[in-house]
């Protein structure tokens, strides 16, 4: 279960660092061909406030990235399920705010990966 938690949690670090990207250097270039309900003149006056959301969401992957790093698995798991508790909390305002389906990219895979760690800590036991 652990290997399986690990997984997952690098995965969601990888789509982290792919969001934090986008939002940092590609806003405006594939941000309203990704968020096609938003006006396209809205790109370019909220640059600053993507590029800000990108480090958060840079944070968050660093975070997942750093609890894969840790030796000791007690602090691993309790390192990442603090990380994953802030992308399921992101990802629940995100999808109440901006687009559902925010729930489905970072919630659901967040709460999976949870699962998975709370799993693999208890067979650790």
């Amino acid at each position: 279960m652990r290997k399986i938690s690990m997984v997952f949690i690098a995965a969601i670090a990888a789509l982290h660092f792919y969001i934090a990207w986008f939002e940092i250097f590609a806003w405006t270039t594939r941000g309203p061909k990704i968020f096609t309900t938003f006006p396209e003149e809205l790109f370019e006056q909220t640059i600053v406030l993507a590029g800000n959301q990108g480090i958060y969401n840079a944070f968050l992957a660093v975070g997942l990235v750093w609890s894969l790093l840790i030796k000791d698995r007690y602090w691993s798991a309790n390192v990442a399920t603090c990380f994953l508790l802030f992308v399921a909390a992101a990802g629940l305002f995100g999808a109440a705010t901006a687009s559902p389906s925010i729930l489905f990219v970072q919630t659901v895979p967040a709460a999976i990966a949870l699962v998975f760690s709370y799993l693999g800590r208890k067979s650790d036991s």
